[in-house]
């Protein structure tokens, strides 16, 4: 085997936007990639939902070479990533090894990533929880009667996102983690012929 380039690491800074509407800000940049339980603000530490990475990146053309295949590695995923490289779709990811071919959309020199993670619902009601009730409940968290807001279609006066006849979660349960997680990489293959001797 000829030798290969070494795997390409996609560090930060990372542009993350959300998805209007669910308790998020419109956009943050993160440094490194973490876990949104771990950022300091609520609308982000509680997210559920589809939010999206965008990253700019440089791909030597060495990686391109006649014959070999690159691979994206997203590392580590909560819970599920669809993505788009140079405005092409790659695919949907929804369990590990979080990894596809990228050999189409890359090309040599500036690429353009795109993840869309979707996560969980749990840390949004968990974080519901830390606000005030909206709605009549009995002492084991069960609805006492259809908050009137809600038959009307607005929003929860007390500003939850989230909406249940049972309480599911608990204020200062454990969260779980969520986005993408990483490391990212590209990784670069050696196609071989099956048909050679």
């Amino acid at each position: 085997m000829p030798s290969l380039p070494k795997p390409l690491e996609i560090a930060g800074p990372w542009e993350l936007s959300f998805a209007p509407g669910l308790g998020a800000p419109p956009r943050v940049t993160l440094e490194k990639l973490v876990s949104w339980t771990e950022h300091p603000l609520p609308g982000v530490k509680y997210f559920s939902g589809a939010a999206t990475y965008g990253k700019t990146f440089q791909a030597p053309a060495e990686m391109l070479a006649k014959g070999r295949a690159v691979y994206l590695d997203l590392g580590r995923v909560q819970v599920m990533a669809e993505v788009r490289l140079n405005g092409k779709p790659l695919g949907t990811l929804w369990k590990a090894p979080f990894c596809i071919d990228a050999t189409a959309a890359l090309q040599p020199g500036e690429n353009t990533l795109e993840v869309k993670v979707v996560n969980l619902w749990p840390n949004r009601m968990i974080g519901d929880e830390e606000l005030p009730e909206d709605s009549l409940r009995r002492p084991e968290g069960t609805l006492q009667k259809w908050p009137q807001w809600l038959i009307d279609g607005k929003p929860s006066p007390t500003g939850r996102v989230t909406f249940t006849t049972w309480k599911l979660w608990k204020k200062g349960e454990p969260l779980l983690e969520s986005g993408l997680l990483g490391p990212v990489r590209l990784r670069v293959v050696e196609r071989l012929d099956a048909a050679a001797p």
